[in-house]
């Protein structure tokens, strides 16, 4: 579907629904990679591998606010966004170079 705007949002997405932005302070590890199931040696510790996501720090992130969890940590207020309902990240590479 299109808005009224030009921007095109993904299916199962309504265009009155209450969409969101922030800058990315912190993002999770990833996606849980699970072991192969021919691994040879069960036994032994293997290091945990993750699929990262595709946010980085500094990013400003366009979210649905459905899916937002909001909390106040040490006088600051965060929210924290599934990464499913993201939908349009902007990353200034400038920015990052300092």
């Amino acid at each position: 579907m299109k808005t009224k705007s030009g921007l095109y949002l993904p299916p199962g997405v309504q265009e009155n629904e209450k969409v969101q932005t922030g800058y990315v302070v912190k993002v999770g590890p990833g996606y849980l990679v699970p072991a192969p199931p021919e691994w040879e040696e069960p036994w032994k510790p293997r290091e945990v591998q993750y699929l990262p996501l595709q946010a980085r720090e500094g990013d400003l992130a366009i979210y649905l606010q459905r899916d937002a969890l909001e909390l106040e940590l040490e006088g600051e207020r965060y929210v924290v966004v599934p990464h499913s309902s993201i939908l349009l990240l902007i990353r200034d590479e400038e920015l990052l170079e300092e």
